[in-house]
């Protein structure tokens, strides 16, 4: 739902800072993106420096063999006196003989992008010798913030999506992977009455790496409007991508995805729906009422469903209403989260974010500037790769009473005083749909909640100092 905004309304004050990311490292995408993709198997290709950093970002995430490796770059490949054709191969080989993954994904790290690596022109070689499908995205800190790096994967395998027009309709039901799962167990009988409850519409694609829970409950909700989806990107299996054709509906369910939104309308022809994301009660209804007027269908229940969600919620809103939230900015969630805090009755003065894509983000950043009229605050400042000595002056001077921001600055902040939240929570939580309003909640009010108890008991001077030494 786009908010229209009165000539005489303040506009949203936009700057931008140093012109760096300080974000973790967009590679880390491998740590949700090869759980996501069951059949999949994820090659990094770095140096040394980029395997630790897997190793250690992704070592707390680990609870099963996991499906990706690094190649790791020597002196040799890095000053071109090996063979990077032979070496890919006889590691791609090795990766088919022991796991025989449906794709292999290469992620190209800073040091391929400095000595100028042509992944792209090995790969289609190689995928035609092994028989096993290579995309090859490019995810390195330069170019890259910390979550775009699953926007470089996914906007690679849009291309890779089956034509819609040469597939049969039951080849396309059978790729269809959410519908099976939702009819799994059902009667034919069961399964043609469901059938005849969705809309004829235009075929729509959402897209976004979300788990599976809640794949599973925005299909439901997008379900009860009487639409039906032609399919998620990404897939539980590469093999079961969702087939395109021009003409097609897309929308996207994360803001950090403005590539994989490109990639939809100028390499396959699909039509995108710019929408706010489905973030908290409020987004979530303005999602869905936005994708029920593009596809000409008159949405049912929506208002008392989001009052439902707000009045279950009140306790964790009550902790948050009147309390200032500053971001520093880290995974490019900040507008969608600090929309709905300001919607639970927060301030927000400033609003850091590593990259802004105001197209992609103009029915999110419309939704801001209507949240903040009607709950009558002022508008956030938004800044584009912030400086971080500068954003620290700015806390100190502002003192909130929480700041979302990287893990590299949350225990320094909390020695001073001020409480602090991991940004990066937020990104592997779940927190798309009506259904996990409460655990962002949870999230966002956790440390309120920790420090106010301290203060109760009187250690909140002892963590204070025992943080500080």
């Amino acid at each position: 739902m786009t908010a229209t905004i009165e000539p005489n309304t303040p506009a949203l004050q936009f700057d931008c800072e140093t012109g760096n990311y300080h974000t973790f490292c967009p590679i880390s995408c491998v740590a949700w993106l090869y759980q996501k993709i069951e059949d999949s198997f994820f090659l990094v290709i770095g140096t040394k420096t980029c395997g630790y950093f897997l190793q250690n970002a992704m070592g707390v995430m680990i609870f099963a063999e996991p499906r990706y490796a690094m190649a790791e770059l020597e002196e040799g490949d890095i000053s071109a006196q090996l063979n990077d054709y032979a070496e890919l191969k006889r590691l791609c080989e090795d990766i088919k003989r022991d796991r025989n993954p449906s794709v292999i994904v290469w992620i190209g790290t800073c040091t391929t992008e400095i000595i100028k690596m042509d992944l792209e022109g090995i790969a289609p070689k190689l995928e035609a010798e092994i028989g096993i499908p290579i995309v090859v995205a490019r995810a390195n800190g330069l170019d890259y913030a910390f979550t775009q790096g699953e926007d470089t994967v996914l906007a690679a395998m849009v291309q890779r999506c089956p034509d819609a027009t040469q597939q049969t309709p039951a080849a396309a039901d059978d790729r269809n992977a959410i519908q099976k799962l939702l009819n799994f167990g059902k009667k034919k009988e069961e399964i043609q009455e469901d059938e005849a409850g969705y809309v004829n519409h235009q075929p729509l694609v959402l897209f976004g790496s979300v788990p599976d829970p809640v794949v599973t409950q925005l299909t439901l909700e997008l379900k009860r409007q009487g639409i039906k989806l032609a399919g998620w990107l990404p897939a539980k299996r590469y093999t079961e991508l969702p087939a395109l054709a021009e003409g097609y509906y897309a929308s996207g369910v994360n803001p950090f995805l403005s590539r994989t939104a490109t990639a939809f309308m100028r390499r396959r022809k699909c039509k995108l729906i710019g929408a706010p994301f489905p973030i908290g009660p409020d987004g979530t209804r303005a999602w869905i009422e936005k994708i029920c007027a593009v596809l000409g269908i008159e949405p049912q229940g929506l208002a008392e469903r989001e009052a439902q969600i707000w009045q279950s919620v009140e306790d964790y809103v009550q902790l948050i209403r009147g309390k200032s939230i500053f971001f520093m900015g880290d995974n490019l969630l900040e507008v969608s989260m600090a929309r709905f805090l300001i919607r639970c009755g927060a301030t927000v003065p400033e609003i850091g974010i590593p990259y802004m894509d105001k197209r992609y983000q103009g029915a999110e950043l419309d939704l801001l500037t209507k949240t903040c009229q009607e709950m009558g605050v002022e508008l956030p400042r938004i800044v584009e790769k912030p400086d971080n000595y500068n954003q620290i002056q700015r806390i100190y001077d502002l003192q909130p009473d929480l700041v979302i921001t990287g893990m590299a600055h949350a225990n320094p902040l909390e020695a001073r005083g001020i409480n602090t939240k991991w940004s990066v929570e937020f990104t592997f939580a779940q927190i798309h749909g009506f259904g996990s309003t409460r655990d962002i909640l949870e999230l966002v009010t956790r440390p309120l909640r920790r420090n106010g108890a301290l203060k109760e008991l009187g250690w909140d001077k002892l963590v204070r100092e025992t943080t500080s030494v």
